[in-house]
């Protein structure tokens, strides 16, 4: 117990044990029972004979296939299982089996094994049990299963920034990921994207990085800048707790993105990185940076300047420079490139840059397919000659589940550039609004969709309408493709969310395949057919499509699992080839709609296709079918095949990739057996992905010199408007904003008040005086200024029911009147004679004192002007009975200001009027105006000239109107509780005067 102890290439400490009673029985009482899940049902295996000699189970046991949505029957279990079981037993068995399998579809297990299963004097005891839950199906089983607690695999010990940054994931819609295998590791990675995080481990290991390398993780899923940030400050605190003596390499990878914001993200990484600069010196750390995606240009613009400051050697690439490229220069093996060139294409259209190449000439015809030596060139609405079996075409109509504008507008863009005559998304189904109509961009024009809230009514007026895409959350994923699949004018369903429980794939599975329907995902991006369709944000943003030629087919058609990884297929492809002919990603869940095989086969099929590129993973088995297809001659067109995970063999323990179907539960399972196997079987494999740009190459010009494919020239595509927003992202335009606002954002991951972020604000406890400092005066004041703020603020809160602003409130509230209108009503009623003196009494005694008259020429300059003096005299107040409002916080500005020139000179002010007369006494609101003139000059907080400006422009009257709102809504909520009826006002307390009309 708590000793180091190894189990396969794992060493680690057993800490947790099971202390069950011990339970006496001869061997013969042991037997083994195991259940597993597959693509097409569940396996029930059982052995007579169980224990831990119990040797090749998989030889040795009798199985029992059960099909999805069926139950075996005790009868069928006995007959099938339980034929070498005495009969004593047979019974007890059946029934417990039959149970135990009730119990493992109900709870969503994946597999479950028992061994040894002991019956013995007529009872049964589980002595051993292993089992797998669908962690996607808690949002269904939470309250059957209780708190899960997921251990870290054996030999690697979780640590609590592992933990943290599973909460962050569980409490974003994106992925985040994070698993440490070695904290003293040199090599660090930062990478988005489920697929190219397992290929930058794969290409870290095949460099010989393996023992260096120390984590692995992914950020995907549009993060947020602060989301972003969270996690990179994560991985940079692990990074810099030990140093290296070669120093550090941080590798922040990626492939194109879809649809997730490069800069936003990475404006995060920037933020951590700046936070830990002298770390980063201190441990000599070299960070090498590629990415590509929407708005990628700012991103790599933002991360190569903070490298020209940060002290740190930064080298940035994009979409130029191949994905795994950056690892064999982190590591040495190859020499950092030149400097790459600016893209000349962003977002929607071609930068002033690219123009300056010359257009084509007229007469040049497009390429768009070659076929044995001639081209099928011609204008640029090719629609393919196959007339096969085809998932799009240049006709294709989709219906979108969802209200999914951005990957609407995206489809619509994708259709005008392929110079489609018409939209291919004819409608939206959102059950969670009316029907109404959506307006999206058809080039420059402005178009109406129709969205219904009901999908029968979507598929009843267009029936010309044969894709479904659904962006259904993975709560509602089911029920949505359930009820598509009801309709027969459907041929294809993309399914996008990723989590769907794995029972719920399975029986979509099956009833699509009874009714020959096609499943793309779940757990995907789509597919995209250049020149046709393509699949919501599949493609990503404009530029990538303008750059990898998705506007035109190609001669090379691909199958991939991981959805970020088919865009940077379309990009390696374009790089290598004359393009793409059709992409699909069917998706990383364990059980995909269609398999490799299902569109391997239409490929092979399509003369138009004259390569194949397929891109496995490790886990299943389904290469291996791929495998065979190439051995007899089912396939026999070039395929360049490579799968991801080659990494996994390389750990010590196990690791759940980005993919829930990427993990290896057999040798025959690895990538590295999969790729051996599909050399094996004629597939063009290159050593590792650094090089499969190369290999793609080879096969394509070994076409090209065959005279399969024959190149032709390009011609640009039709140009597409970019948005207003995106083109205000990438910085393209400038525009006079409408509005400026100073004091407060709303634009990031935090409210800001002047820059202070809302979580400092609570934390630091500065209370509505150090919010109002920040509203109001844009900067954080002194303790004792935010509290006489606060004081202000509770002794003009209310004055009673009979002052002209509660009485107002009050009269309207009994009208019936709401919160707003009543409050509004009191409100109206403040001025210079009702509690608006604050701003005049600051002014006037502000002006006195500076003026340098003394305050008895100031009383007789103000009376032989007959004016008042503003903040002084009181209705019932007088200096024989003093208004303690004003008495307290009189004593507060005298005790806690540095200096109080101006109310000194007010208290002497009333020296004077109170011996003329003793209620023309300092009232609150003159009390406040001279101190907040003596706060604002003699706090150190603001110039002179700032003091005399928020004199000005009414500061301090905001402090009464703020005040005495709160009276004001307590008088109303006090008349609505009191049920107060109509006001009308008593005629008594009316002089009717009404003028004398002589009659002659």
């Amino acid at each position: 117990m708590n000793k180091e102890t190894q189990v396969g290439k794992a060493t680690g400490k057993l800490r947790n044990f099971l202390v069950e009673p011990f339970v006496s029985h001869p061997q013969s009482d042991e037997s083994y029972v195991c259940i597993y899940s597959h693509r097409f049902g569940d396996t029930i295996l059982f052995h007579h004979e169980g224990g831990v000699d119990i040797g090749d189970v998989d030889a040795k046991a009798v199985t029992l296939e059960v099909a999805i949505d069926e139950k075996p029957s005790v009868e069928k279990i006995t007959t099938k299982l339980l034929a070498k079981v005495t009969s004593d037993k047979k019974t007890i068995i059946a029934n417990f089996i039959k149970s135990l399998y009730d119990v493992y579809v109900d709870l969503f297990f994946t597999y479950l094994e028992i061994n040894p299963l002991v019956v013995t004097g007529g009872e049964v005891y589980i002595l051993d049990l292993a089992a797998k839950l669908d962690s996607t199906a808690e949002f269904m089983c939470k309250q059957k299963w209780g708190e899960i607690e997921y251990p870290a695999p054996f030999g690697r010990d979780a640590l609590p920034e592992e933990a943290y940054i599973a909460d962050l994931d569980a409490k974003s819609g994106a992925s985040l990921k994070l698993t440490i295998l070695n904290k003293s590791g040199r090599i660090w990675t930062m990478v988005a994207g489920g697929g190219a995080s397992v290929i930058y481990s794969d290409t870290i290991c095949d460099l010989g990085g393996a023992s260096e390398l120390a984590n692995y993780g992914e950020y995907s899923g549009a993060p947020s800048e602060q989301q972003t940030y969270e996690y990179a400050k994560t991985i940079l605190g692990l990074m810099t707790e030990e140093k290296h003596p070669k120093g550090k390499i941080l590798i922040i990878g990626g492939g194109i993105a879809n649809f997730t914001n490069v800069a936003s993200t990475f404006k995060g990484i920037v933020k951590a990185l700046q936070q830990f600069q002298p770390k980063l010196i201190e441990h000599n750390i070299s960070i090498f940076v590629r990415r590509a995606g929407p708005n990628f240009q700012e991103g790599l613009r933002v991360m190569r300047e903070v490298g020209q400051t940060l002290g740190v050697p930064i080298h940035v690439f994009g979409p130029e420079t191949h994905m795994t490229a950056i690892v064999s220069m982190a590591l040495g093996i190859k020499s950092l490139p030149p400097e790459p060139e600016p893209q000349q294409t962003t977002a929607n259209f071609l930068l002033p840059g690219g123009m300056n190449a010359q257009s084509p000439a007229s007469s040049r015809k497009p390429f768009f397919q070659s076929t044995n030596g001639s081209s099928t060139s011609g204008n640029h609405s090719f629609d393919g000659e196959y007339s096969g079996e085809t998932l799009f075409s240049k006709k294709t109509k989709a219906i979108v589940w969802g209200m999914q504008t951005r990957a609407v507008q995206s489809t619509l863009d994708f259709d005008f550039v392929c110079s489609r005559k018409e939209p291919s998304v004819v409608a939206m189904v959102y059950p969670f609004g009316g029907d109404h109509r959506q307006k999206f961009y058809w080039g420059h024009k402005e178009i109406l969709i129709p969205v219904y809230k009901n999908m029968g009514d979507a598929m009843k007026k267009h029936p010309d309408a044969e894709v479904m895409v659904s962006f259904a959350s993975l709560r509602s994923a089911y029920e949505s493709t359930v009820e598509t699949l009801q309709y027969p004018q459907i041929r294809t369903i993309a399914i996008i969310a990723e989590g769907i429980p794995e029972n719920m794939t399975r029986r979509i599975i099956k009833m699509a395949t009874e009714k020959g329907v096609c499943v793309i995902g779940p757990a995907t991006v789509g597919g995209i057919k250049p020149g046709c369709f393509k699949i919501g944000n599949t493609g990503g943003m404009m530029d990538n499509i303008l750059a990898s030629r998705l506007y035109r087919p190609g001669s090379v058609a691909y199958v991939s699992r991981s959805g970020g990884m088919s865009n940077e297929l379309n990009n390696i492809i374009a790089r290598s080839t004359n393009g793409v002919y059709e992409g699909v990603a069917i998706g990383g869940d364990r059980y995909p709609g269609t398999t490799f095989m299902d569109h391997l086969l239409r490929y092979q099929a399509d003369p138009n296709v004259k390569m194949i590129v397929l891109l496995g993973e490790v886990g299943g088995v389904e290469e291996y079918e791929v495998c065979q297809a190439l051995k007899d001659k089912r396939i026999d067109k070039p395929m360049v095949a490579w799968c991801i995970g080659t990494c996994a063999s390389m750990f010590s323990s196990e690791v759940q990739f980005g993919h829930a179907g990427a993990c290896a539960n057999a040798e025959r399972e690895t990538a590295v057996a999969k790729n051996k196997a599909l050399a094996e079987a004629g597939a063009f494999v290159p050593p590792n992905f650094d090089d499969l740009m190369d290999k793609i190459r080879q096969v394509y010009n070994g076409l090209v010199e065959k005279g399969v494919i024959v190149p032709q020239m390009e011609v640009p595509p039709p140009t597409v408007p970019m948005d207003y927003s995106w083109a205000r992202e990438l910085g393209l335009i400038r525009k006079p904003a409408s509005f400026m606002s100073t004091i407060c954002d709303d634009r990031g991951q935090e409210l800001l008040y002047a820059g202070m972020p809302i979580t400092d604000v609570i934390k630091e406890e500065l209370g509505i005086g150090g919010v109002l400092s920040l509203l109001w005066f844009q900067r954080r004041l002194p303790r004792y200024a935010c509290k006489f703020i606060e004081m202000c603020l509770m002794v003009t809160a209310d004055h009673g029911p009979a002052v002209s602003g509660a009485h107002n409130t009050i009269v309207c509230s009994r009208a019936g009147k709401d919160l707003i209108s009543s409050l509004a009503s009191g409100l109206l009623t403040i001025g210079d004679r009702f509690g608006g003196a604050l701003d005049a009494a600051a002014k006037l005694f502000m002006e006195a004192y500076d003026s340098g008259a003394i305050p008895m020429e100031f009383v007789n300059a103000m009376r032989k002007q007959g004016q008042l003096i503003m903040g002084v005299g009181h209705r019932v107040k007088s200096i024989n009975n003093p208004d303690m409002r004003v008495q307290i916080l009189k004593e507060f500005a005298l005790e806690n200001f540095p200096s109080t020139p101006v109310l000194n000179y007010a208290l002497e002010v009333e020296k004077i009027t109170t011996s003329k007369k003793p209620n023309l006494i300092l009232n609150v609101d003159g009390l406040i105006g001279v101190a907040m003139v003596d706060l604002l000059r003699h706090s150190g907080c603001f110039s002179r000239e700032e003091a005399q400006e928020y004199i000005e422009i009414g500061t301090l009257n905001g402090l009464f109107v703020l005040g005495r709102s709160m009276g004001f809504i307590g008088h109303f909520l006090d008349q609505k509780r009191l049920k107060q009826g109509l006001y009308r006002h008593p005629w008594d307390d009316i002089s009717y005067i009404l003028p004398e009309l002589h009659h002659g």
